[in-house]
């Protein structure tokens, strides 16, 4: 996806927002056939077992066994490790048991918004199924207080999204008035999904909400470490919680080179180097984990609202322009967040400064051509006068 497309006002006019000048794309990639692929790539590797239907209940950090309850006769099975990594989502038990064994600071919001899942089918053309809208950007109808976005799918539909405050789910309680609300609100969109689809879609599928968790540090001694939402959660109008999540795996076994971390290499269970590891793998992940959740945050704004804006879609050109014959002195913040490996925090502290010098730049032409332009409007018209006098 190379942009993406803004579907404006009632009858969703179309502008395009490009990410970046440079032609630079996002993927879109379907969830389940990405777990599907990292759990045969587990399966290759000969020092991985992989076991189901195990749910972590309890865990003892000071000699590194846990306990699990397995499948529905719930057997109780023990685990033993040098270190625990605990990539168990936004409501972890292992970020749970770390929190009762360490002072763990820990922020959790649930912001008011809930989505729910839509499906937009393929349509026909000729006899073979194409795509109902460009399939090369991401489609987002901003309302302001609420989005749908629209993501393609490699079987030529799209996954859509509809963001949208609780209080308004509860009130659209039947057929006629989710129709209506669409016939309003998205007026485009609702011959692409179908009115049949959408019911179906929006009374069967579950609600989801959305939370941002932030915690510090991410492990506890040389025993544990927690990686991905297990550790920060985020909501998704970044599209950065899995991008975050890869990328703590990769700077964790950074750390560990660094310090010379053999696992195989233990003296009574104690890992050399390990405990200094982990420490500097919190020191430098967890500002960066609470950059992009506050990222993640602020692009909820944006796509609801601010891009709607033609002060903002102004400010957007100009930085591009700026970009396109200055690429060091101004980088766009989705390029910094998608395109580089800028850490997140540097991206936020480069962000706001470029912010501040954009807007006094700005500021500064504003002051300099209106003074210009009343100036020069003021001598046309007093020359335009002294003309018509002498005439």
């Amino acid at each position: 996806m190379h942009s993406r497309m803004l579907h404006l006002g009632v009858d969703g006019h179309q502008v395009p927002q490009a990410y970046s000048i440079y032609g630079d794309f996002t993927n879109s990639v379907d969830r389940t056939q990405f777990n599907e692929m990292m759990l045969d790539a587990c399966e290759k590797c000969p020092n991985v077992t992989i076991y189901f239907e195990h749910h972590l209940s309890q865990v003892n950090f000071d000699v590194g066994s846990m306990e699990f309850i397995q499948g529905p006769n719930k057997i109780k099975q023990i685990r033993y490790a040098d270190l625990i990594v605990g990539a168990d989502g936004a409501y972890s038990k292992m970020r749970g048991q770390m929190m009762r064994e360490m002072r763990m600071n820990y922020q959790q919001e649930y912001i008011n918004t809930g989505y729910c899942e839509l499906h937009m089918p393929s349509k026909v053309i000729d006899g073979n199924r194409t795509y109902a809208l460009d399939p090369n950007h991401l489609h987002v109808w901003p309302r302001h207080s609420f989005l749908i976005t629209a993501i393609p799918d490699l079987t030529h539909t799209f996954t859509c999204t509809l963001f949208l405050p609780f209080e308004v789910f509860d009130r659209i309680d039947d057929k006629e008035k989710l129709i209506q609300f669409f016939a309003t609100h998205f007026k485009d969109l609702l011959p692409l999904i179908g009115p049949e689809q959408l019911v179906n879609d929006y009374f069967n599928n579950p609600r989801g909400s959305l939370i941002s968790i932030k915690t510090a540090p991410h492990h506890i001694s040389d025993k544990g470490v927690i990686v991905g939402d297990a550790a920060h959660a985020m909501v998704p109008f970044f599209g950065q919680g899995l991008n975050c999540g890869l990328e703590d795996i990769e700077i964790l076994h950074k750390i560990l080179d660094e310090h010379h971390v053999r696992p195989l290499i233990s003296h009574q269970g104690v890992v050399p180097g390990l405990a200094q590891a982990l420490t500097a793998y919190s020191d430098e992940r967890v500002k960066d984990a609470h950059a992009i959740c506050d990222l993640a945050m602020y692009n909820h704004y944006e796509l609801r609202s601010a891009v709607t804006s033609v002060r903002f879609l102004a400010q957007k050109k100009l930085e591009h322009w700026i970009h396109y014959y200055f690429p060091h002195l101004i980088i766009p913040l989705y390029s910094m967040v998608s395109f580089s490996s800028m850490p997140y925090s540097q991206t936020v502290k480069r962000w706001h400064t470029q912010k501040f010098w954009l807007n006094v730049f700005i500021g500064a032409v504003t002051l300099t051509v209106i003074p210009a332009s009343a100036w020069l409007i003021s001598t046309t018209f007093l020359y335009n006068r002294a003309f018509i006098c002498r005439t």
